[in-house]
């Protein structure tokens, strides 16, 4: 532990030389850039790290934080996403140990007390705004911002600038691979904290990068670099469609030998592989290729990871979230392009975007140089193969046609190239911004508010123009708080020196990290608790709550209106009225009405949930009243690409329920519909729930989580879960049958004996008798299905709700409660169907 080493004397000589001794005693030599910087911090100085990726900046915030505890101090580590502080977290447990370190996220806090915190920038930032900047006991004496170059996020960058300006007391560490000019920071926090302010550069790279540009087709450059030692290589798209294609476009080359396809097998051992997109990736992965996006699982992701880690995947096609610190061990970066589609447009890539991907070639201790190659365009590529086959004859090249450019292709060629190798990254621009949270923040704090906001508003890093918009909105803020009751002006300061206060506790009636928990706890108790749909309800309160997952609401939006545009042919609508009528078809949203109208009650009285937008949606609804599993939902809306987006919601989901759901609003049917939704995404990937969880346990054994082939917990040992695993499959059984949709149950049961056909004779006899299954509430209730529980299956009869309520129809089986361990849902054998 680092902390055995700590010094009695905290004398900067003393702390630079008892961790220097501790590095060594790792096996790590600190950089010339390392040293500059550590000398820096123990000396007291803040320190602005702008060294290349792969340089050690990690063992210099160790430093840091290290310096913070041996005098007695608080110090903070930030970092741009929950995945990137939650693995900091970890890593300093481990080298400080566990009751040293806390984190603080959006949806998870541990050991907030500790003297080492881990938070995204957003928290310490709420953080700074509470509290007084002069407080004697003030929290923060430290701070080392991670990936500082997310200061010029137009969204987000405000929680960069807004620790700078509001704890002039703290001692600050920016770091970044690509940070541009930063003369400004330099002598703005200098001035600020009245500390020197040190600059520490090095274009120096431990492993030096070499550029070209190819005109090769991307097969052939591939090909090259395996047969030159250039693997790892991560071949780099700007689409998670297009990383997919081109993996499954490389499956003909031969990237690996037998023996590396052998060794990759026995590390993939028992992993389990989903449908879908899984039975993809575990083809690519045998073959020596991977697959990295944000889009896909978490346990993919790691499986990816690892295996590239082994040194025994050759290529690794994925897109620019590798510019975002994740742990991907990479000799050559392969870029297929040097544009990018923003969210708004296609543009050429800024240098900061270029350096930051650049940058991950080549593996300090692995590698002694790391490749960067940028491919030139496929059209480009296509006409110089041309060329070169018309050889040096003129009259031959003379008639090769020139390939022209894809429409809506931003051009970008060698000299674009050029450009980006020689730039450096663009100066970092101000994004600050005011909002509700900003001014009760500050209001709730000791002092005058009218000062404090002043000061903020016009001493920050704006140009004049935009600080006057800045304090036209403040004022606006602040009116529409007073005009709501929630602050008051006062004629006298009060003993704490407010002008401003607010006339309730904010900590009651205001949450730092889920600001739209206090507006879903109001809504629930707007429901009925007798009505069938109230779990349902419950939950769909709280997905109103969450970020909209946008490509699964688009999924359901162009499913929705392909449905819509049937049904509109088959009622002999013209094709320019329907035009109209799909304009207003959308996404579900349930409760829309009811949600609206208590969300613009609510802010009338609490005026920062402006702040957030309410977004009425259905997809843990949709999924749970679809009856369907994971694979079976993201099938439905051809997910596959983005099943970690739709898991990483539900997890939201489940997390946000499991929160803010109060006891007394928690029925039996409501925890039956959290369990399931709990143990949904435990079986598809636990690391999402299980990291969650082990929080509070972070001095846990390492070695018994996070291996290549962990599996979660057995589906069967959850019975409350298991039980609504079953209820779910029996009743999709239901749904498909009220369709008589025989091939899609017989693509369920055909290993029972049950195919189409057979579904079809024993189902059709029913509808002779019976116009319709019934499929609402009463239809999956607990008096349509029996269970008989034995101790290796279970056996159940679902039976159907017939208009005329005879209840004389239905199916049984046997639930294989070892398969559906092995699967992670429940597992049915159809055995009969028919009448009773």
């Amino acid at each position: 532990m680092l902390t055995d080493v700590v010094p009695a004397d905290a004398d900067p000589d003393a702390l630079f030389d008892a961790f220097s001794e501790w590095a060594r005693g790792q096996g790590l030599e600190l950089y010339p850039a390392q040293q500059e910087a550590l000398i820096e911090i123990v000396s007291g100085s803040n320190v602005i790290l702008s060294t290349p990726t792969g340089s050690g900046k990690s063992m210099v915030a160790v430093g840091a934080h290290f310096t913070a505890l041996a005098r007695g101090e608080r110090s903070f580590y930030t970092a741009p996403i929950k995945a990137l502080v939650s693995e900091k977290f970890f890593a300093l447990c481990e080298i400080f140990g566990a009751d040293k370190v806390g984190m603080m996220t959006g949806d998870s806090s541990v050991n907030a007390d500790a003297p080492i915190i881990c938070c995204t920038a957003e928290i310490l930032a709420n953080l700074a705004l509470r509290q007084s900047p002069d407080a004697p006991d003030h929290p923060v004496d430290q701070v080392v911002m991670d990936e500082f170059h997310f200061y010029a996020e137009p969204d987000r960058g405000w929680a960069w600038q807004v620790p700078l300006l509001e704890l002039p007391r703290a001692q600050f560490v920016l770091m970044s691979a690509t940070l541009g000019d930063v003369a400004r920071f330099e002598k703005d926090m200098a001035r600020r904290t009245g500390r020197p302010t040190a600059v520490v550069t090095s274009a120096q790279r431990p492993v030096p990068l070499f550029y070209s540009y190819r005109l090769t087709p991307l097969q052939e450059t591939l090909t090259e670099l395996l047969e030159t030692q250039g693997a790892p290589v991560y071949v780099v798209h700007f689409t998670q469609a297009a990383a997919i294609e081109r993996a499954q476009a490389l499956m003909s080359i031969n990237v690996c030998t037998r023996a590396e396809k052998d060794a990759i097998a026995e590390l993939i051992g028992n992993f389990r592989f989903t449908a879908g997109f899984g039975k993809t990736l575990s083809r690519l992965v045998r073959h020596g290729i991977g697959v990295h996006h944000a889009g896909m699982l978490p346990k993919y992701r790691r499986l990816v990871e690892r295996l590239a880690q082994a040194g025994l995947l050759k290529i690794v096609c994925g897109t620019d979230t590798l510019g975002v610190g994740i742990n991907v061990p990479i000799r050559t970066v392969v870029f297929t392009a040097l544009s990018k589609y923003d969210g708004v447009r296609t543009r050429l890539l800024k240098a900061r975007e270029f350096h930051q991907i650049a940058g991950r070639a080549g593996r300090a201790g692995y590698d002694t140089i790391g490749t960067v190659v940028v491919q030139a365009p496929e059209h480009v590529v296509e006409t110089e193969k041309a060329l070169a086959k018309a050889g040096d004859d003129p009259k031959k090249r003379r008639k090769v046609v020139r390939r022209k450019p894809p429409e809506g292709f931003v051009s970008w060629g060698e000299p674009t190239f050029d450009r980006l190798v020689a730039a450096e990254p663009e100066p970092l621009t101000s994004s600050f911004a005011v909002s509700h949270t900003m001014l009760l923040s500050v209001i709730s704090r000791p002092g005058d508010a009218f000062t404090a906001m002043r000061k903020l508003l016009t001493d920050n890093h704006e140009d004049p123009a935009a600080q006057r918009k800045h304090i036209r909105r403040a004022i606006a803020i602040y009116r529409a708080l007073r005009a709501a009751g929630v602050v008051e002006q006062l004629d006298e300061p009060d003993e704490q020196g407010r002008r401003i206060r607010l006339t309730g506790d904010l900590q009651l009636d205001f949450a730092l990290n889920q600001p739209l928990s206090p507006f879903a706890l109001a809504a629930i108790e707007l429901l009925d608790r007798e009505s069938p749909s109230y779990p349902l309800d419950v939950l769909s309160v709280i997905e109103s709550t969450l970020d909209d997952p946008r490509q699964v609401l688009g999924a359901q939006k162009f499913q929705a209106r392909g449905e819509a545009v049937a049904a509109m042919k088959a009622d002999g609508i013209e094709y320019d009225q329907r035009m109209e009528l799909l304009d207003e078809v959308t996404h579900p949203k349930p409760l829309e009405e009811l949600l609206t109208a208590a969300y613009e009650m609510y802010r009338q009285g609490h005026p920062w949930v402006a702040d957030y937008r309410l977004s009425p949606k259905s997809v843990a609804r949709d999924m749970y009243e679809r009856a369907m599993t994971f694979a079976e939902y993201t099938g439905l809306y051809q997910l596959a690409r983005s099943e970690g987006l739709v898991l990483r919601y539900l997890a939201d989901a489940y997390k946000a329920v499991r929160q803010t759901v109060p006891s007394d609003a928690q029925t039996e049917e409501v925890l039956d519909l959290i369990a399931w939704l709990g143990e949904t995404v435990r079986q598809v990937d636990s690391s999402l729930l299980d990291e969650w969880e082990r929080l509070a346990n972070p001095d846990a054994d390492p070695s018994t989580v996070d291996t290549v082939d962990e599996k979660p917990p057995a589906v069967t040992a959850n019975t409350r879960a298991f039980r609504v695993l079953v209820r779910n499959a029996l009743f999709h059984r239901v749904r498909l049958a009220a369709r008589r949709a025989y091939a899609e149950l017989g693509s369920l049961d055909a290993e029972s004996g049950w195919d189409a056909q057979a579904w079809e004779s024993a189902l059709e006899p029913y509808f002779e008798e019976y116009d319709e299954i019934q499929t609402g509430p009463d239809a999956r209730g607990p008096a349509l299905l029996i269970i008989e529980e034995e101790p290796d299956l279970w056996r159940v009869r679902q039976i159907f709700d017939d208009p005329a309520g005879h209840h004389d129809w239905g199916f049984s089986a046997e639930v294989d409660l070892r398969g559906s361990d092995e699967e992670g849902v429940a597992v049915l054998h159809i055995t009969d169907a028919g009448q009773l």
